[in-house]
Parts: structure tokens; sequence; C-alpha cells
């Protein structure tokens, strides 16, 4: 008999629309996130992924920097303009 994860542990689905809000998740699964969404956006033949880390400290937007200047499907990445969240938020334009 199999037993059911507890809620935390169960995967989540989220729907692929180009913009990953990551304020919703713990910053240890943004290693896995991260890729896992760009994947998911090239499948779906995406232009582009617009990722919301917040200004705060700086810490989460330079992880994320660090993701996608090693992804193969990222052509460019640069912050966000006044209209899509300045530098709270990263703009990256798949291959």
């Amino acid at each position: 008999m199999s037993r059911a994860l507890p809620r935390h542990h169960r995967p989540v689905r989220l729907p692929i629309t180009g913009e990953l809000d990551l304020h919703t998740f713990r910053p240890d699964d943004v290693d896995d996130l991260v890729p896992a969404y760009l994947a998911e956006c090239a499948a779906r033949h995406l232009p582009s992924v617009r990722l919301i880390h917040g200004k705060g400290t700086g810490r989460l937007r330079l992880r994320v920097h660090a993701l996608l200047s090693q992804s193969p499907l990222v052509r460019s990445y640069r912050l966000g303009d006044e209209r899509s969240g300045s530098w709270g938020a990263t703009i990256a334009t798949l291959h």
C-alpha cells in the first residue's frame, strides 16, 4: 500500500504562461524550478519569459541571473523596464 505524500512534498502544477513569480517558492527550489520552467516555456515556443524575483537584497536576482547565463535555452536576459517590473523582474529571451 502506497502512502500519499504530505502536501508540502507534492509536485505543484504551474500554468505555463511565460511569467513566473518566484515569491511563492522557497529559495532552495529556485535552482530546479527556473530551468524546468524555461524548458516548459521553450517546449511551448514562448519567445520570452518574465521571472519576478523582487527587489529585496538582490540575492535571488543574482541566483536567477546565474541560472539564466548557464541555460542553453536563453539567448539573452535583462532587467525589466518600468512596465515590466523594473529591477524586481528579469526578462529572458529564449532561442
